[in-house]
Order: C-alpha cells, then sequence, then structure tokens
C-alpha cells in the first residue's frame, strides 16, 4: 500500500516538471488525491511559464475527451474575468479535464459561483481555488468611470468598492483613462472577492483553515502573457 502511495504520489508530481516535448496526461482520481494546495499552485505558475515562454505540452485534446468521460479530476478551480484574452486553459497551459473554469466579468463571485467552488473543491476534489484579474480590464474601467447598461450595471456596482478602497495620489485622474489606476483597481477586486469568498462561504474557509485547499490571488498582463500570484 505504501509503494502504491510512493507511485502514485511521483505520478502526480511529474506534471509539475513536463517539458514542450512532452505528452501531457489526463488527470485521475489518483493523482487529484495525491496532489497538495501548493503543488496545484505550482502547476498553474509551471504551466504559465510555458505559455509565456511559448513551450506550451504536447496534449492529445481527442483523447483526453475519450479519458474524461466517465470522471472528471481537476486539480484547481479559476475564477477569471469574461475578457476573451484570458482563457484559463490556455493562459495556464492545462488540457480537458484539469481545471474548473468560472468567468464573470470583474471576476467577481455571487452566491451561485460560490455553490459551483464548494461543489468543486468539497464534493470533486479540486485542491486550490485562484481568483485572477488582468490588466486593462474593461469591467473595472466601468466601475472607475460609473458605467449604466442594463444588467451589467448591477454587475460593475460589485466592483466599486474596490475602486472606493484603492487609493491615488493628489490630484491623480480615477477613471478609466488612468490605465495605473484601473490596474490597482483590479488587483484590489482580486483581494476583495478572496474576502468574500472566505467571508461568505463557511465550507471554503474552513477547508482552507483545515489545509485542504489554497486560496489565492493573481494578476494576469495581458501584454506578456504571465501571471502574478499572491495570497
Amino acid at each position: 500500500m505504501k509503494t502504491h502511495r510512493i507511485i502514485v504520489s511521483v505520478l502526480a508530481l511529474s506534471a509539475f516538471t513536463l517539458t514542450s516535448c512532452q505528452m501531457a496526461t489526463t488527470m485521475t482520481k489518483e493523482a487529484q488525491a495525491a496532489t497538495t494546495p501548493q503543488q496545484a499552485l505550482d502547476k498553474l505558475k509551471a504551466g504559465n511559464a510555458r505559455f509565456v515562454a511559448g513551450k506550451k505540452v504536447h496534449r492529445n485534446l481527442n483523447k483526453q475527451v475519450k479519458e474524461t468521460s466517465k470522471g472528471q479530476y481537476p486539480f484547481a478551480t479559476v475564477v477569471s474575468c469574461l475578457d476573451s484574452r484570458t482563457s484559463t486553459e490556455l493562459i495556464f497551459d492545462q488540457g480537458i479535464g484539469d481545471v474548473f473554469n468560472a468567468r464573470v466579468a470583474g471576476n467577481i463571485v455571487n452566491p451561485d459561483i460560490l455553490g459551483s467552488m464548494e461543489f468543486a473543491s468539497k464534493a470533486a476534489g479540486s485542491k486550490l481555488i485562484a481568483v485572477i484579474g488582468h490588466t486593462k480590464c474593461g469591467a473595472v474601467k466601468g466601475a472607475c468611470d460609473d458605467v449604466e447598461l442594463g444588467n451589467l450595471t448591477g454587475l460593475v456596482d460589485k466592483i466599486k468598492p474596490a475602486v472606493a478602497a484603492t487609493a491615488s495620489g493628489k490630484g491623480e485622474d480615477r477613471s478609466s483613462k488612468n490605465c495605473a489606476f484601473v490596474d490597482r483597481v483590479a488587483e484590489t477586486n482580486v483581494r476583495k472577492t478572496m474576502a468574500n469568498i472566505r467571508k461568505n462561504s463557511p465550507i471554503l474557509r474552513q477547508m482552507e483553515k483545515n489545509g485542504e485547499i489554497k486560496i489565492v490571488g493573481g494578476m494576469h498582463d495581458i501584454e506578456t502573457g504571465k501571471v502574478s500570484f499572491f495570497n
């Protein structure tokens, strides 16, 4: 039994050191169980490094479709923006069955997304929750400019607390015209989303406290592709 656990751990860890000449494997129940929250974060970091370097690993996606048809065992859950430049599987170089992906403009959370994350972590075994914002975010710009447009108005209102909480220099432009300010608001918004997850989901808060999952934030630079993580 001990030897079996060692073999499973080695197989799980091998995914963290993939190079572009290797074939990526599909996550299995055993590999997911052997993955720690920190290893899940390391896997996202390694995948993003490959993406930035243009050295994505080879994947047989059709094969992964078949391999995941009877079950899925993602190692991470990513909450990211709707923005077309922030596709999770692309910027983290992941395949089918690797990551749960919740996308909404401004990477906010509501009861539906919280429930989805609780399913992903508590029921389906995901080891990491990563909230990923990005530079030049249109939803954040809308919040800075008090945009009103149908249902978008309510969504933008959820980002405005991040605008109010972001400091600026005396006389500094706090509108969407100031890209530096927009990016600072986007990071503040990520941190507030992380706080909202911990505040509004006792399940996820306890899992993090127990070390079963890790909750992290990150900012994706749409000019370089690089994601910078923070706790």
